[in-house]
């Protein structure tokens, strides 16, 4: 069970690194912060590549530093509420895919099946390297997954 400290809704970098409190659910909170993306993807969806792509490496490397100070404040690597990372692999799953609520929902199963599953790299990732980028580079590589299916799956049908 998610245990969420209240630091989440009194520090703005943990409400963030909570996925704007998403990762605060007492169960599947990757679930919950990969569904609390979704909008945002909508908001995003309408935007050049270049600047979707921008947004996303920015708010990847915002992340790296959001989940090691958050992670470094409450003493625990990679807690289970931590989801910005969640955020930028789904975001990154869906760029360059236009916008339907069909492909956003895909997306979110082929992501959420890429995160839990972690396929090789993916599961050496998880386990080997520490901090932020640790906890930010499992889920990038997640997205790279998921997007390569969705591209592939777009391209095939």
């Amino acid at each position: 069970m998610n245990r969420a400290p209240s630091s989440v809704w009194r520090r703005p970098t943990h409400f963030f690194a909570f996925g704007l409190g998403s990762g605060a659910v007492p169960f599947a909170p990757g679930t919950f912060g990969t569904l609390a993306a979704i909008p945002f993807y909508w908001l995003l969806s309408g935007l050049t590549l270049s600047w979707y792509l921008g947004l996303v490496l920015a708010a990847g490397l915002i992340g790296i530093w959001l989940c090691e100070k958050t992670s470094r404040d409450l003493g625990v690597h990679d807690h289970s509420g931590i989801v910005w990372d969640e955020f930028v692999g789904y975001w990154l799953t869906m760029a360059a895919v236009p916008f339907s609520w069909q492909a956003a929902l895909w997306g979110f199963v082929v992501f959420r099946v890429f995160d839990i599953i972690k396929p090789w790299p993916i599961r050496l990732v998880d386990r080997r390297v520490a901090g932020g980028f640790g906890i930010m580079f499992d889920d990038i590589l997640a997205g790279v997954y998921a997007w390569s299916t969705m591209h592939l799956w777009f391209w095939l049908h």
